[in-house]
């Protein structure tokens, strides 16, 4: 089964998404304690219960609201959400592996059932060549958690600091260790052409860091990116692959001025199974399948069945 990991004491607060991007995108300094993706792990959880109908308490980190039940005239039960910053949680969830014990951003976990939904979320701020060096890394995460628990709905959400300039990069911190890729892509010589010592340096950087060139375009090593993930997901049936998973989303994130903390319009493109808009719904579409269509005495008894 799973247990609340207290590697983190800050509370989950409710945050949405333009809020939870900015904080991504504008934080300065070293990545440590994941405070550049806190704020993301908080937004994702506050609104399963909000859009999603999960409870707070089944939540890790646990949202701060609280549900009130009240009967109505004809005794019909009628769910009122409160809002308290005071019940706020924080921390992740520790998830039994297939292959080992592994900490997870945000999870759903149903008395009785188990976890039922889990969300892993990454950032990137630089380094961007280097970004298809994680497949093996974000394969294994999924396949791992599905061998204990093959109906869990399982996402992956990705956000990547839009730098546009030097000064952009320059300003990205730097990722912890745990964070960074185990194998560094280095430039090839193609890439960066003999050119004086601090030249070199800031053409180096332009083919590493830069994600949206001067023309709107995505970098080579994101839309590489963007490809793979394609390929690792749209998990429905429990009999399908256990490593992919049910839904992905990858966004860039603008860093700076008044755009700050808002999601590059043009990349993924609308028609891509990474967008946004569709990651959500997909992840609530699968639950339902299995949790409640496909397990209707759970869901009828009020186990799975998400609240109105």
């Amino acid at each position: 089964m799973a247990k609340r990991s207290k590697n983190d004491a800050s509370p989950c607060q409710w945050i949405n998404g333009p809020q939870a991007f900015k904080a991504f995108a504008t934080h300065e300094g070293k990545t440590q304690s994941a405070r550049h993706i806190k704020p993301l792990h908080w937004y994702i959880a506050c609104r399963l219960v909000l859009e999603g109908g999960f409870a707070p308490d089944d939540i890790t980190p646990r949202p701060p609201f609280w549900i009130e039940q009240k009967r109505g005239r004809k005794g019909r039960a009628r769910n009122l959400l409160h809002f308290d910053p005071q019940r706020g949680g924080s921390g992740e969830q520790v998830i039994l592996g297939g292959l080992k014990t592994k900490n997870v951003d945000v999870v759903v976990n149903k008395l009785h059932v188990g976890p039922v939904l889990a969300v892993s979320c990454k950032g990137v701020t630089k380094a961007f060549r280097n970004l298809t060096n994680r497949m093996e890394e974000t394969i294994g995460e999924c396949t791992n958690l599905h061998i204990t628990y093959p109906a869990m709905v399982v996402g992956y959400f990705s956000v990547l600091r839009a730098n546009r300039t030097i000064e952009d990069a320059l300003e990205a911190p730097d990722l912890d260790e745990e964070d960074t890729v185990a194998e560094t892509e280095p430039a090839s010589d193609a890439d960066v052409p003999e050119l004086p010592a601090s030249t070199k340096g800031i053409e180096r950087m332009k083919a590493n860091d830069i994600a949206v060139l001067e023309d709107g375009s995505v970098v080579e090593g994101i839309v590489r990116f963007h490809a793979a993930l394609r390929e690792m997901t749209s998990r429905r049936g429990l009999r399908d692959e256990i490593s992919r998973y049910e839904a992905m989303t990858m966004a860039l994130i603008e860093p700076r001025g008044e755009e700050a903390g808002s999601v590059l319009a043009e990349f993924p493109p609308p028609e891509s199974p990474l967008h946004l808009t569709n990651f959500f719904r997909t992840l609530y579409q699968r639950y339902e399948e299995r949790f409640v269509y496909g397990a209707p005495l759970l869901s009828e008894r009020g186990v799975t069945a998400r609240l109105e």
